[in-house]
C-alpha cells in the first residue's frame, strides 16, 4: 500500500519581504506543489494523500485562495486527498472547513478528516486522524485518537499536528505529542505509521522510522532544514519504506561575506552569480567588515541589481556590522575646505567611535557627503 503524506500547505500565505509581484509568484507556487504532489500520487499508484494540518494560512482566507486549491486538487480526481485542521486553520467556529464556500466547491476527492473515529481511506487501511478544534488543545491530540480507535486488524495510519515533547523546551504544554508512547504503540501493532505535520523541515523521529514530519511543500523560512518535499510511504505490516520527494522550487539563503577589499566584492558578486533560479530565491545577506566610500558605492550597486533578480533581498541586521570609512585618497578627492574639511575630519573620527550609535550616524552622515560631491562634479 502507498500514499504520500504532506503538510504545512499554508495556502494563502503572505510574506511582508515580498513585493506583489513575487507574491503572486510565491502563491502561484504553492498551488504548483499541489497539482505536482497529485500527479506523483497517480505515477506512483496511491490512491490517497493525506495532509496533516495547516492546509491554509488561515480560517479567513481569500476565497480565490479556496477555489484555485480546489482546482488544483481536482486535477488529479482519482486520488483522495484528506485534509486535517490543524493550528492554522483549527475546526472551531469560524473554520474554513465549515464554511459555505468549502462546502459548495469540495471536490469529490476531498475528504475533511474532522473526528476521532477510524477513517476507511482504502481497503484494510484506516486513518486515525488527530484535527486541532482549538489554537491551544489541552491533551496529546495524537494519543487520544490512538487511544480511542480501540483494536483492528486493518494497517493504521496515525495523522496528526504538533510538536513532539522530544523537540519542545515546554514541559508544560499539554498539547505535546508524545514520543515515546508513539513507539510503544508501533512496537505493539496498534499504529503502523505516524504521519505528521508542523515541522517545516523534512524529518524522521525517533527509531522506528515510522514516525516522520513532511516538511513544507514549499520552503518559508531561512531556518527550515531540507524543506519543499513529500513523502512516498510504501507500508505493511512488518515493513515501512518511506522516500522523500521533492516537489519545491523556492529556496531561502542566507549568506555571510568579510568585506574589506574591492576583491572581497568581486567574490561575494560571483557568489551571487552562482545562485540558480533567482526569482524563486530569498536572500539574506550578512555583511561584516570595512569598506571604503567608493567600495560601498559600488556594493550598493551590486545589491540594487540583486533586488531585481532575486525573489527578495533582505539584510540580515541581526548578524551585519559593516563600517564605511573614506581612505585618505577619498577624502582629499571631496574637494573641501574651511569648515566643510574640518566636519568632514570630524566625521571621521567619530565614525571609529566607540559608541555605536554615534558611530554609524557619523559613516551614515560621510556616505551622504561622498554622494553629494559626487553629483555636484
Amino acid at each position: 500500500m502507498k500514499f504520500i503524506h504532506t503538510a504545512d500547505w499554508q495556502l494563502g500565505m503572505t510574506r511582508h519581504f515580498l513585493n506583489p509581484e513575487a507574491q503572486a509568484r510565491f502563491s502561484q507556487a504553492r498551488l504548483d506543489a499541489i497539482r505536482g504532489i497529485g500527479q506523483l500520487a497517480v505515477e506512483e499508484g496511491c490512491e490517497f494523500v493525506v495532509v496533516c494540518g495547516d492546509v491554509f494560512e488561515s480560517n479567513q482566507i481569500d476565497r480565490q485562495v479556496l477555489t484555485r486549491a480546489f482546482d488544483a486538487v481536482a486535477a488529479t480526481p482519482g486520488v483522495t486527498f484528506c485534509l486535517l485542521p490543524g493550528n492554522h486553520d483549527p475546526l472551531d467556529a469560524a473554520s474554513i472547513y465549515i464554511s459555505n464556500s468549502f462546502r459548495e466547491r469540495k471536490p469529490e476527492n476531498v475528504v475533511v478528516l474532522e473526528g476521532n473515529e477510524p477513517f476507511n481511506v482504502a481497503d484494510g487501511v484506516e486513518l486515525l486522524a488527530a484535527p486541532w478544534t482549538s489554537k491551544r488543545p489541552l491533551v496529546d491530540l495524537v494519543d487520544r485518537a490512538s487511544e480511542l480507535a480501540g483494536p483492528s486488524d486493518a494497517l493504521r495510519v496515525v495523522v496528526g499536528h504538533g510538536a513532539l515533547d522530544s523537540r519542545s523546551p515546554d514541559s508544560a504544554d499539554p498539547s505535546l505529542i508524545s514520543l515515546s508512547r508513539l513507539e510503544a504503540r508501533i512496537r505493539e501493532g496498534e499504529i503502523h505509521y505516524v504521519a505528521l505535520g508542523d515541522r517545516h523541515s523534512t524529518t524522521d523521529e525517533g527509531s522506528s522510522g515510522r514516525i516522520w514530519y513532511s516538511g513544507a511543500p514549499e520552503p518559508t523560512d531561512y531556518v527550515e532544514v531540507d524543506p519543499g518535499n513529500v513523502l512516498l510511504v510504501e507500508l505493511d505490516a512488518d515493513r515501512c519504506t518511506v522516500e522523500s520527494r521533492r516537489v519545491g522550487t523556492w529556496a531561502f539563503e542566507r549568506v555571510e561575506r568579510q568585506l574589506s577589499s574591492e576583491a572581497d566584492i568581486e567574490m561575494l558578486e560571483s557568489l551571487l552569480d552562482t545562485v540558480t533560479e533567482k526569482e524563486r530565491t530569498v536572500l539574506k545577506l550578512a555583511l561584516i567588515g570595512q569598506v571604503t566610500l567608493a567600495q560601498h558605492d559600488r556594493l550598493d550597486r551590486l545589491l540594487e541589481h540583486c533586488t531585481d533578480r532575486f525573489a527578495a533581498v533582505e539584510a540580515w541586521e541581526r548578524r551585519s556590522d559593516l563600517h564605511v570609512l573614506p581612505d585618505d585618497a577619498e577624502a582629499e578627492t571631496f574637494g573641501l575646505s574651511g569648515f566643510a574639511a574640518e566636519a568632514l575630519g570630524e566625521l571621521r573620527k567619530l565614525g571609529q567611535s566607540s559608541d555605536d550609535a554615534e558611530a554609524a550616524e557619523a559613516r551614515d552622515a560621510i556616505a551622504l557627503l561622498y554622494r553629494l560631491t559626487r553629483s555636484a562634479s
